[in-house]
């Protein structure tokens, strides 16, 4: 199926593993010009290269930490400094759980929510105007699917950008611009098999009670519908959010 991105920017944060990196990979193999984001260069110049083999376009590299407050206006700034334009399709897949040691920890929510919620909404605020001024744009936000029984600075982050993600749809639907969020369950990434669920006995007994499917997904099944949502045939899609989970259960035990 082509999903017509031949002529598209697509800048993808977070991109240095899991979802993000098979998401740059999906983009790059539809012939987008892909912008990969993350805090660290060499994963992602690793990626470039695997971007590169498989006969993508070269994409462009470039980090930031978007869990400091002018993470997200450095990166624009960066973007069209390296990219030479604003971007069609921005996927904000930057984030990760953040457990709360001490469930009143100003500083621990602080950042949470920076890196869960205030970094796309400050992305999106840096980047959306020039797709509402094109009359076209693709707006992906990655949230998540699973409410934790603990604290987790993370969980109402990513809450909060759903809320803020239908608000931005309405706003844009008029316009061209699209915003949809996609909510992975538990995908193998190493935030998943390396802290979560570090050990096999652990993982087969949260499938068990919690994933109808009977496993973890693949970074590539939550990176097919970014990369659909991101097409031309997804233009009548909006404020929507879509689980990615195998039709796990809503609350993590």
């Amino acid at each position: 199926m082509d999903l017509r991105l031949a002529d598209k920017v697509c800048l993808v944060t977070g991109a240095s593993t899991g979802i993000g990196r098979a998401t740059a990979m999906a983009l790059a193999a539809e012939g987008a010009q892909v912008v990969v984001s993350a805090r660290s260069r060499p994963p992602l110049e690793e990626l470039a290269a695997a971007v590169t083999a498989a006969g993508g376009r070269a994409p462009v590299v470039l980090t930031a930490d978007l869990a400091e407050a002018e993470g997200p206006q450095r990166l624009s700034e960066a973007l069209l400094r390296e990219a030479g334009r604003h971007v069609d399709v921005l996927v904000n897949n930057a984030g990760g759980s953040r457990p709360l040691e001490a469930w009143d920890d100003e500083a621990a929510w602080d950042e949470g929510f920076r890196l869960n919620f205030l970094a796309a909404r400050r992305l999106t605020e840096a980047l959306a105007p020039a797709m509402l001024e094109r009359g076209w744009g693709r707006i992906i936000n990655v949230s998540g699917a699973v409410v934790a029984k603990s604290f987790n600075a993370a969980t109402p982050a990513k809450a909060a950008l759903e809320s803020w993600s239908k608000s931005a749809a309405a706003a844009f639907a008029g316009r061209g611009v699209t915003v949809n969020c996609v909510a992975p369950g538990r995908i193998n990434s190493p935030q998943i098999l390396d802290r979560l669920h570090p050990t096999e006995d652990a993982r087969r007994a949260y499938i068990a009670q919690n994933i109808p499917a009977g496993r973890f997904g693949e970074p590539d099944e939550a990176a097919a519908l970014i990369a659909f949502l991101a097409s031309e045939g997804a233009s009548y899609i909006t404020g929507t959010t879509i689980p990615v989970d195998g039709g796990a259960l809503r609350l993590a035990f």
